[in-house]
């Protein structure tokens, strides 16, 4: 019997799949070498992987690395090469609550008054535009001169207790002010510390210690804040001084209250050769025409961000020329000199708005407080036996 055989289908051949062309492997796909892979966790977020921006400079981002890193201090001057400028703390900011806590309870009071209130920072005062003014002159000296100790050099003077000093240093810091030297002397006078210091001039709202620093020499004022509000410049200081008694010697008010105007023109006529004697403020004006200079050799008089003024009671024509010519004996200008004859003071520096004006006489002072200004009491010369009312309130032990 023959076998029947199942014819079997030849198998059918399947289609063979062909694999899909593999893309050239990206920068993105290709293993990372180690020093890569380092460089890559320091990129900022968001921005790993991305390609660089086509010509991006290495500055840009060397700058962002920069923005990064805790901005740096700049280095404080040695003091011998600095015009060092001593501040009292009630000059740089109003303390007058506390002042009335310690005049009426007591140091103890006052102190633990300052440490339950130490992380609230103090309210500007009379010497604080002059104060950031200084320092925004020392930025541009530092970006002309970087390397130069030539520049302002604040110091806080006071007679405060240390402890009183940890609110000092937090409103310093909250108004990003550039103060690095202190001297808290506990209830002493700080006036013998003024020398060790190179101080150039002391402000402080204490009559008492700036005549103790007008005798040993130093330039002093007692600072008043203004009775109204006057925006000043953010960019260029601004000082006007009066002339007699300030940047020069009393010898000519002597005359005038000796033997009266008359006697006085006759006199400066005389003498109009001869140099007058220097005041207690010529040796800060000599430091402010100083930097001044630093600037004009850069070819930048005209934006110099130092502005100086002669604001005198003396006639041009009968008693200027003997104030200019003592000016120039002496190697020193202001940018400015205004005579005024006699003529009130406190309109014309209005117009002016200086950071701070220098007069030894107060009715000068309280013309100017009464206009805006932040003015200060020179005590020096003749013109101090005849104090007005609010030179002698001032109240004793200030801080």
């Amino acid at each position: 019997m023959g076998c029947l055989i199942k014819r079997v289908p030849p198998a059918r051949e399947l289609p063979v799949r062909a694999d899909p062309p593999v893309p050239p492997r990206t920068d993105q796909q290709r293993p990372v070498p180690r020093s890569r892979r380092c460089r890559r966790a320091m990129e900022p977020p968001g921005t790993a992987g991305a390609p660089a921006a086509a010509g991006r400079p290495w500055e840009e981002a060397k700058a962002f690395y920069d923005n990064l890193a805790p901005k740096k201090k700049p280095k404080s001057p040695k003091p011998e090469n600095a015009i060092t400028i001593a501040v009292s703390s009630r000059a740089l900011f109003r303390m007058e609550e506390e002042q009335k806590i310690y005049n009426e309870q007591g140091v103890e009071a006052y102190v633990k008054y300052q440490l339950d209130h130490e992380n609230e920072p103090f309210l500007p005062g009379a010497a604080f535009p002059f104060v950031k003014a200084l320092e925004a002159v020392n930025t541009q000296l530092r970006k002309l001169y970087p390397d130069s100790e030539e520049l302002f050099d604040i110091v806080l003077m006071t007679n405060n207790h240390a402890q009183v000093g940890v609110r000092l240093i937090n409103s310093i810091n909250h108004y990003d002010l550039f103060i690095e030297r202190f001297c808290m002397t506990g209830g002493n006078s700080p006036i013998c510390y003024l020398k060790a210091y190179h101080t150039n001039l002391y402000l402080s709202s204490d009559a008492e210690k700036v005549s103790g620093a007008i005798e040993e020499g130093i330039a002093a004022a007692t600072i008043f804040s203004p009775s109204k509000d006057l925006e000043v410049s953010e960019n260029q200081l601004r000082v006007a001084f009066d002339g007699d008694a300030v940047l020069f010697s009393d010898e000519s008010e002597q005359i005038v209250k000796a033997h009266g105007l008359d006697m006085f023109f006759e006199h400066e006529k005389a003498h109009e050769n001869k140099p007058l004697a220097q005041g207690p403020l010529k040796g800060f004006l000599e430091a402010l025409g100083k930097l001044q200079k630093k600037f004009y050799s850069k070819g930048l008089r005209m934006e110099c961000p130092i502005r100086t003024y002669l604001v005198t009671a003396r006639s041009a024509a009968s008693s200027g020329a003997r104030a200019l010519k003592t000016l120039r004996s002496w190697g020193l200008e202001t940018d400015e000199a205004l005579f005024l004859a006699g003529a009130p003071k406190g309109p014309l520096l209005k117009k002016i708005r200086p950071h701070i004006f220098f007069d030894d006489q107060m009715f000068h002072v309280e013309g100017a407080k009464e206009m805006g200004t932040v003015a200060a009491h020179v005590p020096y010369g003749i013109a101090q036996k005849h104090k007005r009312p609010a030179q002698e309130k001032q109240t004793p032990n200030s801080k």
